[in-house]
C-alpha cells in the first residue's frame, strides 16, 4: 500500500469515538482494510485481508474478546 494510495483512502471511525484524537480509523483499501491511529494520520498503517477483519469484527460483536478489555 503506497503512501499516495493511503492519502486517497476514505477514513472513518466509530460514531462513539471522542474528540481526544486517539481513535482507531478504518478504510476500505480494496482487498484489505487499512487501520491507523487518528492521532497520527501520517504514521504507520496496518493492512488486514478483508476476511480477517470481518472475523475480528464478528468476534468483537459476539463478545468473544470482552475479557481483553
Amino acid at each position: 500500500m503506497g503512501e499516495m494510495h493511503v492519502n486517497e483512502l476514505v477514513w472513518r471511525k466509530s460514531r462513539r469515538s471522542g474528540f481526544q484524537g486517539n481513535c482507531v480509523e478504518l478504510a476500505d483499501a480494496g482487498k484489505t482494510v487499512a487501520v491507523r491511529n487518528s492521532r497520527f494520520p501520517d504514521g504507520a498503517v496496518l493492512a488486514f485481508p478483508n476476511r480477517d477483519m470481518a472475523g475480528f469484527l464478528d468476534a468483537i460483536k459476539d463478545g468473544e474478546l470482552d475479557d481483553l478489555a
